[in-house]
């Protein structure tokens, strides 16, 4: 589908397309809109796709966002996505002076949940939607971060899940973007080298090596496989 994720007429866009992807509890595709620098909800089908959007939200206290990039739902229907620069142009003003982390509730009160991260980018709930992850892309702090939430939403507190900057090398690309976790709580977080497997207490099982930078990746409904988006690749790999 094109435009996916910018509206206009410019044509020197360095990302004008769609981010992080996600359905809403009608099957509507959620999109976030890098070009518009906004959330999108298609109104069209699933089935028969067309560029018709609707704006959800595209700022914060009359700012415009920088670029949403990432989004997850809670089961409560509250939508929890990240604000990091990376599809803005050199030409776009940038009215925000930090990279959010925000939550947006089902009445449309748009809450900031975090302003300290410098690149937060991928975004995930554990299966009992008591802490937030967050990859932060950001090369001198490649981490990925876990936030303690309370019954509304809110963050009490926060910690480095996992720091992953040492892993970076000229053979292992990639910093954390992407992340989904397992119904076992164990992290599948795309970063250095393809997807780092990581316990819910921190620990780096294991990394699935793809040999490209690594974008995102997903579960089949029965967990059965995990797909990777991989440079210009897609790849799936069984899992046990």
């Amino acid at each position: 589908m094109s435009p996916s994720g910018y509206l206009g007429d410019r044509t020197d866009k360095r990302e004008p397309g769609a981010n992080g992807l996600a359905l809403d509890e009608e099957g509507k595709l959620i999109l976030c809109q890098h070009g518009e620098r906004q959330i999108g909800k298609m109104l069209a089908s699933l089935d028969a796709p067309k560029p018709d959007f609707q704006s959800l939200v595209s700022e914060y206290e009359g700012k415009r966002f920088n670029s949403p990039n990432d989004l997850v739902f809670h089961s409560k229907g509250q939508l929890f996505f990240t604000d990091p620069p990376y599809g803005m142009d050199p030409w776009d003003e940038k009215e925000l002076d930090f990279q959010g982390v925000f939550r947006l509730d089902t009445d449309g009160k748009l809450n900031l949940l975090i302003d300290s991260l410098s690149r937060p980018n991928g975004i995930a709930l554990s299966p009992d939607q008591s802490n937030l992850y967050i990859a932060q892309s950001d090369p001198e702090k490649a981490r990925y971060y876990a936030f303690d939430l309370d019954d509304i939403g809110n963050v009490i507190s926060g910690k480095v899940l996992f720091d992953a900057t040492s892993l970076q090398s000229e053979s292992r690309k990639g910093l954390p973007d992407g992340l989904k976790v397992h119904s076992s709580g164990t992290l599948f977080a795309t970063g250095p080298g393809g997807v780092l497997v990581i316990s819910p207490d921190g620990k780096h099982l294991g990394t699935i090596l793809t040999e490209n930078g690594t974008a995102n990746c997903t579960f089949d409904s029965d967990e059965k496989y995990l797909y990777m988006t991989a440079d210009a690749f897609l790849m799936r790999i069984a899992l046990k």
